[in-house]
C-alpha cells in the first residue's frame, strides 16, 4: 500500500504517557494513521525525516474562547503555530451557540465577540457556519449556561424561574442532539453568580441523558475555593455526570498557597466520581475588568478600555496616578475594560499543572486587542518552561496532559493518540528548541520549534508558515459512556458508539 505521508527517524510520543519510540507513522489518502516498525521500507508520495525530533499527537486546547474566531480567523495561527490542532470552544459558561440577543450583549458574552457575530440560535447553524470557515483546527463545543439564560430571561441578576428553566432545558437538549459535548458554568460572573446549584443541576440532567460532560467556572477561585470545589461535585454527582473543572487555580494573595488544601479535596472527592480539570502555565489571569477583583496587592495590567482605548497596554496604578483618581474609581471609569491579573502564585501554578487530572488549556481570548500571552504560547511553555527547564514532569507526561488525557475526558473520538485507524492529527517539534516567545509586552507572537503540523493528514504548518488548504472538522459527541455505580477512574463501560 503507498502512503501520501510517511514520517520516519522520528521519536513517537504517542499520547498514553509512555516512553517515546522510533516508529515509522504513515498517513493514509483518507487523512488516518497507520503505524509500523522503524525502518519499514514502506513508501509514500512524500517522505519526512524527524531526524532528531519528536512526534507526538496534535495538541488539544481543552479551554478556548476560540467561538467566533475560528469562524471570523480560520487560519487560527495562533493555536495552528503551538501545535494546536483541536480546540473545545463553549467555556465559562459563553458559547456562541445556540445564543438570541434582544437588547445589549451581556457580560462576559462581550469575551467572545461583538452583538453582531451572535447569529446562531441553533446550535445546528454554528455547526454548518464552522464547516463553511473550515479553520485550520478541529473544533467541538460546549453549551454555556449563561448564553441560555440570556436567551429566556430578560433579568439575569436573579435565580432562573421554573418556566426559564423548561425552555433553557430543551434548547440545551436540541443542542446535545445536534453535536454538542456538554454545558460549562460560570458561575463566578455576576450574569451566573445568582444560579442557585439547582438551577444547573436541572440543566445537568439533559447532559446525563446525552452521555454528556460539564465544565465549570467555579463560583469563586478565592477564599471560598473549598466550597466552590464541592458544590461542583455535588452538581455533576447529582445525575453521575463527569466533572471538569476550568482553569483550576488558587486567586488572590490571600489565597496562595492553597493548592494542596484544593488537591487534597479534590483527590477524596474524584474517588468516586469522575474528574479532571485544566490549568494554563501562568501565574497571571485574564478577563473583563472586574472592580471586585482591583486591589493594591500585585499588578493590573490593562488590556483594553471601550471609553479609554489609549489605555490599553497600560497597568491600572499608572493610569490612576495619572488621572489621580483611587485604582476603583479608575477602574470603574474604564469600564468596559479587560484585563490581566497577576493574581496566583508560582509554587501554586506548578502544583496544580503536574497533578495527574490536570489537562492544558490556553483559557485565551482572541477577541482582545492586547491579549494574554497565553493565547499564543500555552503549550510551547509546558514544553520548554515546565517540562524542559523545571523538570516538573517528564516529556511524555506534558505530551498525554495535552492529548491523550483531554481526548478521552471530552469523548474525542480517533484523536490524541498515535494508533492505527486515528486520525491523523499530528505535530513534529522540536524538543531543545521549543519555546514560547509571546510577552505581556508583545503578545502575538508565534513559538519556535514547531516544525510541522497535520491536521486531518493535511500538513497545514511548515517552518513557520501557513500552508494552503484548512483541513479542520466540526467534531459532534460521539456516543456515550454509562458510568458504574462503583466507579473508579479508567474503568468506565463503553456501551455506546451511536449518537444521542
Amino acid at each position: 500500500m503507498k502512503y501520501s505521508t510517511l514520517i520516519c527517524d522520528a521519536a513517537v510520543l504517542d499520547g498514553s504517557g509512555t516512553e517515546e519510540k522510533f516508529l515509522d507513522v504513515a498517513i493514509s489518502a483518507d487523512g488516518t494513521l497507520s503505524v509500523h516498525p522503524h525502518n519499514s521500507g514502506l513508501s509514500a508520495d512524500e517522505t519526512v525525516n524527524g531526524d532528531g525530533l519528536y512526534l507526538a499527537p496534535g495538541f488539544i486546547d481543552v479551554h478556548t474562547h476560540d467561538d467566533t474566531a475560528v469562524i471570523k480567523t480560520p487560519e487560527m495561527m495562533n493555536k495552528i503555530s503551538q501545535g494546536v490542532t483541536t480546540v473545545i470552544v463553549g467555556n465559562c459558561g459563553i458559547s456562541a451557540s445556540p445564543v438570541t440577543i434582544r437588547d445589549e450583549l451581556p457580560n462576559p458574552m462581550n469575551l467572545i465577540g461583538e452583538k453582531h457575530d451572535f447569529i446562531y440560535p441553533e446550535f445546528s447553524g454554528f455547526v454548518k457556519a464552522v464547516d463553511k470557515a473550515r479553520p485550520n483546527v478541529n473544533v467541538a463545543a460546549l453549551v454555556g449556561h449563561t448564553s441560555l439564560r440570556n436567551n429566556h430571561m430578560t433579568d439575569l441578576f436573579r435565580p432562573a424561574s421554573a418556566k426559564e428553566i423548561k425552555a433553557m432545558k430543551l434548547q440545551l437538549r436540541q443542542a446535545l442532539k445536534e453535536g454538542a459535548i456538554g454545558l460549562s458554568s460560570g458561575l463566578a460572573y455576576n450574569s451566573a453568580f445568582e444560579a442557585p446549584e439547582s438551577e444547573i443541576i436541572a440543566l445537568i440532567e439533559e447532559v446525563a441523558a446525552a452521555g454528556g460532560i460539564y465544565t465549570t467556572h467555579m463560583r469563586t477561585e478565592f477564599d471560598g475555593i473549598l466550597d466552590a470545589v464541592n458544590e461542583s461535585f455535588d452538581s455533576a454527582v447529582s445525575h453521575r455526570v463527569p466533572l471538569i473543572i476550568s482553569h483550576l487555580k488558587c486567586a488572590g494573595s490571600a489565597n496562595w498557597g492553597r493548592s494542596v488544601e484544593v488537591l487534597k479535596l479534590i483527590s477524596e472527592r474524584s474517588d468516586s466520581h469522575p474528574f479532571a480539570c485544566d490549568c494554563y502555565p501562568y501565574s497571571t489571569s485574564s478577563s473583563n475588568l472586574d472592580p471586585g477583583q482591583v486591589t493594591d496587592a500585585y499588578d493590573i495590567f490593562i488590556t483594553w478600555s471601550e471609553p479609554h482605548p489609549d489605555k490599553s497596554g497600560k497597568l491600572l496604578t499608572e493610569i490612576a496616578t495619572g488621572w489621580n483618581l483611587s485604582l476603583i474609581e479608575t477602574a470603574y471609569k474604564l469600564m468596559p475594560a479587560g484585563a490581566v491579573y497577576h493574581c496566583m502564585s508560582e509554587e501554586d501554578v506548578q502544583n496544580i499543572l503536574k497533578y495527574e487530572r490536570t489537562m492544558i488549556g490556553s483559557d485565551g481570548l482572541p477577541h482582545d486587542p492586547h491579549p494574554h500571552p497565553r493565547l499564543w504560547g500555552t503549550f510551547p511553555r509546558v514544553l520548554s518552561r515546565y517540562c524542559r527547564e523545571l523538570n516538573l514532569f517528564d516529556l511524555p507526561t506534558a505530551v498525554n496532559k495535552m492529548t491523550g488525557l483531554p481526548a478521552r475526558e471530552f469523548r474525542i473520538k480517533n484523536r490524541g493518540r498515535i494508533e492505527d485507524g486515528y486520525n491523523a492529527d499530528l505535530v513534529l517539534f522540536d524538543p531543545e528548541k521549543i519555546r514560547d516567545t509571546a510577552t505581556y509586552n508583545d503578545p502575538k507572537k508565534p513559538a519556535e520549534g514547531i516544525e510541522k503540523v497535520w491536521v486531518n493528514g493535511m500538513l497545514t504548518y511548515s517552518n513557520g508558515k501557513l500552508l494552503d488548504g484548512r483541513a479542520g472538522r466540526f467534531l459532534k459527541r460521539q456516543g456515550w459512556r454509562r458510568l458504574s455505580q462503583a466507579y473508579s477512574l479508567g474503568k468506565e463501560e463503553e456501551i455506546s458508539n451511536t449518537e444521542y
